[in-house]
């Protein structure tokens, strides 16, 4: 079976909406075969990435960089992670009130650097998500899943 890993940092209510549309989307019923596991970016871990097929990715916006939890994730699986998970598909949300840009350059710098290919278009919410933003957010947790079903 395979796995798709969501790593978050949810501090807030919008970022929590935004999680809960991005599982509901990658657990859909008619997507069979794909297991998802949703850990906090602050104890995901090398091995959870090892053990994952895909990635998806959540995190507010903070001073114009992702935030401090999901570097730190980064930062404590990108070596033991650099060769093995070359090629992986992944992609993004991130919610901030203004000046995302910096957040989202920061991942596709990471990304890139681990070799990751990027499966779907990054969702990117100002202020509270509105109802077309969680379909967005649902519709990329569906995408990432689907990719993944054998």
């Amino acid at each position: 079976m395979a796995r798709l890993l969501i790593v978050h940092h949810t501090p807030s209510p919008h970022l929590a909406a935004m999680l809960d549309a991005v599982v509901s989307g990658a657990s859909d019923p008619e997507i069979t075969g794909v297991e998802v596991v949703r850990e906090p970016a602050l104890s995901a871990t090398a091995s959870d990435v090892l053990a994952a097929d895909g990635y998806l990715l959540g995190t507010p916006a903070n001073l114009g960089y992702m935030s401090g939890a999901l570097k730190h994730f980064f930062d404590t699986i990108y070596y033991p992670c650099l060769d093995t998970t070359e090629k992986s598909p992944f992609s993004y949300y991130v919610h901030g009130n203004q000046g995302t840009e910096g957040a989202t350059k920061s991942i596709d710098t990471v990304t890139t650097g681990l070799g990751w290919q990027q499966a779907a278009p990054a969702v990117v919410v100002h202020g509270e998500p509105t109802k077309a933003d969680l379909e967005e957010c649902w519709n990329l947790g569906a995408t990432l899943a689907a990719q993944l079903m054998a």
